[in-house]
């Protein structure tokens, strides 16, 4: 049957990584190890927060947000494509499929705004030090955070309204393993040109926020400089390089995705590429802030240390 023009489509479906069943049952575990990974990593970091108190700060406040974003990033994608791999489909319904792209372009984006209010923070912190309870007030803190949810979900607001305006061929299969705004508007039937407009210029946006971590580190790098002590140098820079980390790598597998499609014109190859930023970058926050962080282990070992005397008593 020649395809043709259906604006009543009710479904799509996710092709995934492979077709082939013998490699089902080896995805289905990888995957389902990651995402309990993660989920548990950043549940910690939440709970590690919000119940010491000396980690209320607005650092750790900032990375308890980035910690619950990431949980919903992730939770976003892979139980679905679980589930399809579970019952053998790969069916996404069309609402179902317009409500992931929702919340995947607001989780994603959202990234993106706290990583920058992060570096800005790290900013004031180590730029100017004497201010720094001054400027980074809860009230400042807060406006922040509420700041970048309203920004993002009105551009991914934005975005979903203008899917709901295509129409849709009979072939509607997304060779990825979730809904992917760009594969879906490359599906569409209908003028795509507003769609593609608005997309691009919400990727330009995304330089906005890069240009502000890169502004912030420059000055960072700029007064760690200007220390004479080696070791306020080192403690300087030290409180920097997990979120440097964090950003590094979620900005260069974001990138990695977009050079990999556009150089082998493989969709399979993107979708894999798209594993590094939607599911190992949210799994490994939460070591890399630990790893290096004193604050987070000695939160961690007053946390054990408290529940080993609570189940003393």
């Amino acid at each position: 049957m020649e395809p043709h023009n259906d604006t009543q489509i009710s479904e799509f479906l996710l092709l995934g990584f492979s077709e082939e069943p013998e490699l089902q049952p080896l995805i289905f575990g990888l995957f389902l190890s990651m995402y309990l990974i993660t989920v548990f990593g950043n549940l910690v970091i939440i709970l590690l927060v919000s119940s010491d108190s000396h980690l209320h700060t607005p650092m750790y406040f900032f990375l308890s947000n980035l910690s619950f974003v990431d949980i919903c990033f992730t939770s976003t994608t892979i139980p679905k494509m679980l589930w399809n791999i579970k019952t053998q489909s790969k069916i996404i319904t069309y609402e179902g499929c317009i409500t992931q792209i929702y919340f995947f372009i607001l989780s994603a984006v959202l990234d993106i705004f706290l990583l920058t209010v992060m570096a800005y923070d790290r900013f004031v912190a180590i730029c100017h030090p004497l201010y720094y309870t001054v400027i980074m007030n809860p009230r400042l803190c807060v406006l922040l955070v509420l700041v970048s949810w309203v920004v993002c979900m009105l551009n991914s607001l934005l975005q979903s309204l203008m899917l709901l305006q295509l129409s849709f061929c009979t072939d509607v299969k997304i060779p990825h393993f979730f809904c992917d705004l760009s594969q879906i508007i490359q599906l569409a039937c209908s003028d795509t040109f507003l769609n593609n407009m608005v997309m691009y210029f919400a990727m330009l946006l995304g330089g906005g926020p890069l240009a502000g971590i890169l502004y912030s580190y420059s000055k960072i790098l700029f007064s760690i400089h200007r220390i004479s002590s080696p070791q306020g140098k080192y403690k300087a820079f030290s409180t920097c390089v997990s979120h440097l980390s964090v950003v590094f790598l979620y900005y260069c597998s974001s990138l990695g995705v977009y050079l990999s499609s556009t150089g082998t014109h493989s969709s399979h190859s993107s979708a894999t590429a798209s594993v590094m930023y939607t599911v190992v970058t949210p799994m490994l926050n939460p070591f890399i802030y630990s790893l290096r962080n004193k604050d987070i282990k000695s939160a961690l070992k007053r946390f054990f240390q408290m529940r080993s005397l609570a189940g003393y008593i």
